[in-house]
Formats: structure tokens, sequence, C-alpha cells
């Protein structure tokens, strides 16, 4: 498995402790979502105050154990503004994880953009001016990045996120959102790019290949994969919290990819789920001839059909390069400014999701209020 740092960067790590010394009152949209749910409890591990946010109708309750004056769940819908500035009072920062990963543009763009404007229109108006805006790497160019390129935090945006699909334009359009608020005078910001988020119940993922029928297209074997644990990935967005509260001169303003140390290439990952968990009958195709095949239908689509014909996204070349080029990755910014040392490896972090898997283990599970204090590893 390869390591992400790169000798042409800054080398992580600056000696700081993690974390701001004191305990934060944290407002978590998606807080029942994977990532939020993980990022939940790293927050109260940590010794933080947290406001839940659960989505009118959800079956969603604390445990039992659970210190109830530590954690409170408020059910409000961000695709309305009603109620969400109250839901917002005495909170220090905002966690925004809360985004629409399916259905058409409008169903995503409701779900992603209208309840990032909603949510950011509350947070003015309950005096809230901290926020870690939650992003992705579906951001970035990848079509016009040569392979083996380096992306990092200066790897430029995808201008043309209509080619790729609705995730990517609505995930766009959310990070001008931030940065247009992060931009106004006493706000602070740090927009957060995950790579791909792994863990119990999602190991086997789009990065890997695509459904064909009752098999899995296993797209590549040589690539590097852009991975980061929930459990690693929850504790760096807590990190950003305390940072930007702590030191705001140092990341306010930043935008911080988030992968883990020692990704590994698509064949190693498969091989590491494949032996530990059941997975799906796969065909393999290279990526080459993929990448070449669905060039000459995206060239021969535009000259005879003048762009008419519809494709699967894996023979589209704008999305088939996001999921498949490879690259390179960094995670030396993430380090160098939160403090962020990812906790697990990628052996450690697949096992242990199928060990939650088999015991079907919940991330608030595991806490009590013995365990609710600060912690530097999850």
């Amino acid at each position: 498995m390869a390591s992400n740092n790169s000798d042409d960067l800054d080398q992580p790590g600056d000696g700081r402790p993690p974390g701001g010394g004191h305990s934060l009152n944290l407002y978590i949209s998606g807080a029942t979502g994977f990532v939020g749910c993980h990022v939940l409890a790293e927050a109260l591990r940590r010794g933080h105050t947290v406001t839940a946010v659960v989505r009118p109708g959800s079956d969603f309750r604390l445990p039992d154990h659970i210190p109830h004056d530590r954690c409170r769940t408020v059910s409000v819908d961000l695709r309305s503004r009603t109620g969400l500035a109250d839901s917002l009072a005495g909170v220090d920062s905002v966690v925004h994880l809360a985004a629409a990963k399916a259905g058409d543009f409008y169903s995503q763009f409701a779900g992603t953009v209208t309840a990032t404007e909603n949510l950011l229109a509350a947070m003015d108006e309950a005096d809230v001016r901290q926020l870690i805006g939650i992003s992705t790497f579906s951001a970035y160019d990848y079509l016009n990045l040569p392979a083996g390129s380096l992306l990092t935090e200066s790897t430029a945006v995808d201008t043309h996120p209509a080619l790729r699909d609705e995730y990517a334009q609505t995930k766009l359009l959310q990070e001008e959102l931030y940065r247009q608020w992060g931009g106004r005078s006493g706000n602070r910001l740090v927009v957060l790019r995950p790579g791909m988020v792994y863990g119990p119940d999602n190991l086997w993922h789009a990065l890997l290949g695509a459904d064909f029928g009752p098999r899995f297209l296993r797209i590549g074997s040589k690539a590097t994969l852009p991975l980061t644990y929930v459990d690693n990935c929850a504790q760096a967005i807590i990190l950003a919290a305390e940072r930007l509260d702590a030191e705001p001169d140092l990341v306010d303003g930043e935008t911080i990819n988030i992968v883990d140390d020692d990704l590994p290439t698509q064949s190693e990952y498969a091989e590491l789920v494949s032996a530990r968990t059941e997975t799906p009958p796969t065909v393999p195709v290279p990526w080459p001839l993929l990448d070449v095949t669905s060039r000459l239908l995206k060239a021969g689509n535009q000259r005879l059909l003048h762009g008419r014909a519809k494709f699967p996204g894996i023979a589209v070349p704008d999305r088939l390069h996001a999921r498949f080029k490879p690259l390179r990755y960094s995670n030396a910014k993430a380090k160098r400014l939160l403090g962020w040392q990812p906790a697990y490896s990628t052996v450690e972090a697949v096992e242990r999701s199928v060990a939650s898997m088999e015991r079907r283990f919940f991330p608030l599970d595991e806490l009590t209020p013995a365990t609710t204090g600060r912690s530097d590893r999850p």
C-alpha cells in the first residue's frame, strides 16, 4: 500500500497538540447518516456537547446510556427555514454534513443547496459564526488532470459538472455558498473534502467498479484509492471544529482534503475486503481499454448524434475519470493544520468494519459516561 505523503509538500505535523482544550457546543446536521453518526460519537468522546439534527419523522433515538445533558436531538427539515434559527440557540460551531446523494437534480438541489442556504441564513439569525462545511473529492476536475498527478487542495475544481452527475453539480454549488458566507466579516469557515469514506456496510464501493447485471465490473486494478475510514474521517472533522475555535488564524478559510495514510490500490483493497466478507462476483476490465472506448463513444456521439445519445456512467469520460483515473493523493495539509493522524490503518479499518457488521454495532453503542472525555484515538 502506497504512502500518500510527498516530498514536494510541507511535511505534516507541527508539534501542536490536537484540539482546542475546551468543550464546544456543536450542531451536527446529517447526524444520523453513515458519516454523521460517527462524527456524533467522536464529538461526545472528545468531551463536546452536541445538538444532533434529525429529519422530521425519523425514528432515531439516543441510547439511554448517552448523557442527555451532553447531547440533544432537534427535528428540523433543512429544506425549510421553519424552526432552524431556534434550533441553533447556544451553538458555538456548525458541522454541516447533510446533503442529498440520490434522486434527480431538483431533489438533490433541494437537499443540498437549498438546505445549505437555509442553514446559513439561520446561522446569521442566531449569530453562529463558525462552520465546518463538508464537501467532497467530487469537486475536482479529473478529466483534465494527467494520470499519475498528485491531487491536492490546489487542484482545479470541475467547471463543467453537468457533464458528471447531479451530486457533483450540487456539491460545487454548496461550496460556493460556504465561501460566500465565510467571506463575510466575523464568519469563520473550514471546508473539508473527504475522499471515499468507507466503513461498516460501506466497504464495497463505486471506486472499484460498477454493477453489470448479476456481475460487478472491476474497472482497473493499479490505481490508488483516495480512501478515508469513517472513524479516521470523523476525528478529522471534530479536530477541524476544535482548531477553528481555538486557532482561527491557522485554519479560517482553508480547504483541506481528508484521506488516510496507507492508501491501497484497487486490487489490494478488493482482495482485503473479499478475504473478510462476501463480495459480488466480478469481471475485470482494464482501465486503459475503457478509457479509450469511452472517448470514442463520446466523439462519435457528438459527431453523429449531436450528443443526444445516453450512455451508462462508466462510458462517459467525465464520470469515468472521476472514479477510476490513476492519481496520487496527499493528507499533508490535514496533518499540518489539524494535527490529525489517522488512528487506524486500512487493514485495521476493514477488520473493525467487518466486526461491527457481524455484531450490528452502532457507533454510539461503545460510548458510556466514562468514555465521553477527550481522547486522541477513536
